[in-house]
C-alpha cells in the first residue's frame, strides 16, 4: 500500500482539482481521501455516496446550567475569552469564544457549569463516483483541533484499503503548513506539491518544502497555469532544482479546467490537452512512487 499525499504552499492553486483528476485516473485501484477538513470541497467532484455520517467530538465546551445559576457573574469575571455573557439576567456560553479551560467550572459556586465534550465537525466513509472508497469530513465553522480530524480521516481511509484490497490512498491535504498538513504527512510515501508561478506561490512552496525536509519526504511538482508567469515558472523550475524535487509536469492555462469544474468533472474527463497532460502526470508518479 502507497501513501501520495497532494499539499500546496497557498491555496487557490489548483490543488483539490488535480487530486480529483489522479483519483479518477486511478479508478478501481485507490481509496480518497479529503484531508482539508477546514474547507473541504473535494466531494463536489468526487460526489459520493455517503455510506456512514458520524459526529466527530474534540475538546470541551462550558455549559450553564439555568436552574442552578445564581447570576453572581464570578463566571464572567474569570473568562478570559469573553465567552460569557449575560441576557436578560440570565448567563450563557458563546461557543465560538469559549476555549474550553474549564476556568469558570472551578470558580462557580453552585456548581451551575458543567464541562462537555464539544461537537467539532463531522465525519464520513462514501464511495465516490469512480466506485471508489472514499474517507472524508467537515469541520464546523470556528472549531479547532482539525490535526485530529484528519488523523481520524487517514486512520479510516487505511482500513478501506485493507478491506478493500487497494494498492493506492490519494489524500487531499490542506493549504499552508499548519497542523492539519503536519497530520496528514504522517505515514506519507510520496508528496505532490501543486503551485502557481507567483511569488506567493514561490513563496509558500518554500516554506512547505521546508516542512518536508523535516519529514524527509520524496516530493515532486506540478506547476498549473505554467504559462502565465514564465520568470516565476522558471524561478520555481530552479527552486525545485535546486533542492531535489522532480518535476512531474505543467499544465497551461486553459479554460477548459474552469468549465470542468462548472460541470462538476475533473480535467480528464473531456478531450482536451489537459487529459494527456495529467495522464503523463499520473503515470510519472506512479513510476515514482513504485521504486521507493
Amino acid at each position: 500500500m502507497r501513501e501520495i499525499i497532494v499539499l500546496s504552499g497557498k491555496g487557490g492553486t489548483g490543488k483539490t482539482s488535480v487530486t480529483a483528476a489522479l483519483g479518477v485516473l486511478a479508478a478501481g485501484k485507490a481509496v480518497i481521501a479529503d484531508c482539508d477538513v477546514d474547507a473541504a470541497n473535494m466531494h463536489l467532484l468526487m460526489q459520493p455516496e455517503v455510506l456512514k455520517k458520524e459526529a466527530f467530538f474534540s475538546g470541551e465546551l462550558a455549559e450553564i446550567d439555568p436552574e442552578a445559576c445564581i447570576n453572581c457573574g464570578m463566571c464572567e469575571e474569570v473568562c478570559h475569552f469573553d465567552a460569557v455573557h449575560q441576557d436578560a439576567e440570565v448567563y450563557d456560553i458563546n461557543p465560538l469564544r469559549c476555549e474550553g479551560c474549564g476556568y469558570c467550572e472551578v470558580v462557580c459556586p453552585t456548581n451551575a457549569i458543567s464541562m462537555h465534550a464539544r461537537r467539532s465537525g463531522d465525519f464520513f466513509v462514501s464511495t465516490a463516483r469512480t466506485g471508489d472508497p472514499m474517507a472524508h469530513a467537515r469541520l464546523d465553522a470556528g472549531a479547532d483541533n482539525s490535526g485530529k480530524l484528519v488523523a481520524k480521516v487517514k486512520e479510516e481511509a487505511k482500513k478501506l484499503a485493507n478491506q478493500y484490497q487497494r494498492e493506492l490512498i490519494l489524500v487531499d491535504g490542506a493549504p499552508g503548513i499548519g497542523c492539519p498538513v503536519v497530520s496528514s504527512l504522517a505515514g506519507a510515501n510520496y508528496v505532490v506539491l501543486v503551485t502557481e508561478p507567483s511569488a506567493s506561490g514561490l513563496h509558500d512552496l518554500k516554506r512547505l518544502v521546508e516542512v518536508l525536509q523535516q519529514f524527509r519526504l520524496k516530493a515532486g511538482c506540478i506547476i498549473n497555469k505554467a504559462d502565465l508567469n514564465p520568470d516565476q515558472a522558471e524561478a520555481i523550475r530552479s527552486f525545485c532544482f535546486e533542492n531535489g524535487i522532480e518535476m512531474l509536469g505543467e499544465i497551461p492555462y486553459d479554460s477548459a479546467f474552469t468549465a470542468a469544474m462548472i460541470q462538476g468533472k475533473t480535467i480528464v474527463e473531456s478531450d482536451n490537452q489537459l487529459k494527456q497532460i495529467m495522464n503523463n502526470i499520473y503515470i510519472s508518479i506512479q513510476h515514482k512512487i513504485n521504486v521507493l
